[in-house]
């Protein structure tokens, strides 16, 4: 049974090498493939990518659930497991995707590895078409543990053909067609090392925010939703969630959190106001 590897790239030299080394032991000697589908790359994003024996396909960038479709549409595996270029596995995990993978293949695993596996499983893995994992998030070189960033379980792994992204310019989740089981084990997010690529990110998801809220309807200037929302926002994630726990990263991530909530809002009135937003 063999497992693709997909992640979608855009100039990620800094993250994209840490990635590929934690899910070579999962396909190598035959047991996978690597699929880089890249939107442009302008730093050795694709020279790291094929160092490490991807397939690399450069496609335009057609927003992040489309792309992200695009590669699983490429995968020649039996399982997909679908990574952002900044997420490391865990060697635990990668540990449990190889030992469950070929328990559902039909091999016998030794009796020291099947025991690991059953004291850690707590389903039927025979009967999941797909898996999620907890996923570490880290700001600033700190795991958050509190605020809601923990244990943010994510859906990563499933079988081909019953699973895709659904269609969001932002936020896009896995729908599966089928059961659901949990890994032991996590992934690693390497999300936001600096406050400037938090910034740039935040304000990059809010104009796209903006886009979904706008697509609703009409939004009218609203200082519940530029202001009381953003303040609301901060006090549950920072106090009642006990993102305070989290000590000066913690502050930063939950207070620009805030702005961000501010910022989408404000752009989707912004974006109401455009001439062409008005034309009938």
């Amino acid at each position: 049974m063999t497992l693709s590897v997909v992640i979608i790239t855009y100039n990620e030299e800094t993250n994209l090498a840490r990635t590929l080394e934690s899910v070579v032991p999962l396909v190598r000697d035959g047991r996978g493939e690597i699929i880089v589908v890249d939107s442009g790359s302008t730093d050795r994003t694709v020279e790291i990518a094929k160092s490490f024996g991807a397939k690399v396909f450069v496609e335009e960038w057609k927003g992040y659930a489309a792309q992200k479709n695009s590669a699983i549409e490429k995968a020649a595996g039996d399982w997909i497991l679908s990574l952002d270029a900044d997420e490391e596995v865990e060697p635990e995990l990668a540990r449990m995707i190889h030992l469950v993978l070929t328990w559902r293949a039909g091999n016998d695993l030794p009796r020291e590895e099947a025991n690991w596996v059953h004291d850690r499983v707590s389903f039927n893995a025979n009967t999941c078409d797909g898996f999620a994992v907890f996923r570490k998030n880290f700001f600033l070189g700190r795991w958050i543990k509190h605020g809601g960033f923990w244990p943010d379980p994510k859906l990563r792994i499933f079988r081909r053909g019953v699973a895709v992204f659904e269609d969001r310019l932002v936020h896009e989740d896995i729908k599966l067609q089928g059961q659901t089981g949990r890994l032991s084990g996590t992934l690693l997010h390497h999300s936001y090392p600096t406050l400037s690529d938090y910034l740039d990110h935040m304000n990059r998801y809010s104009s796209l925010g903006a886009e979904m809220v706008v697509a609703k309807g009409p939004v009218r200037f609203s200082v519940i939703n530029i202001a009381v929302r953003p303040l609301l926002t901060f006090i549950y994630n920072y106090f009642f969630r006990l993102g305070f726990l989290d000590g000066r990263e913690g502050l930063l991530l939950h207070l620009y959190h805030a702005v961000y909530v501010s910022w989408k809002y404000a752009k989707a009135w912004e974006l109401s106001r455009s001439p062409e937003r008005k034309k009938p």
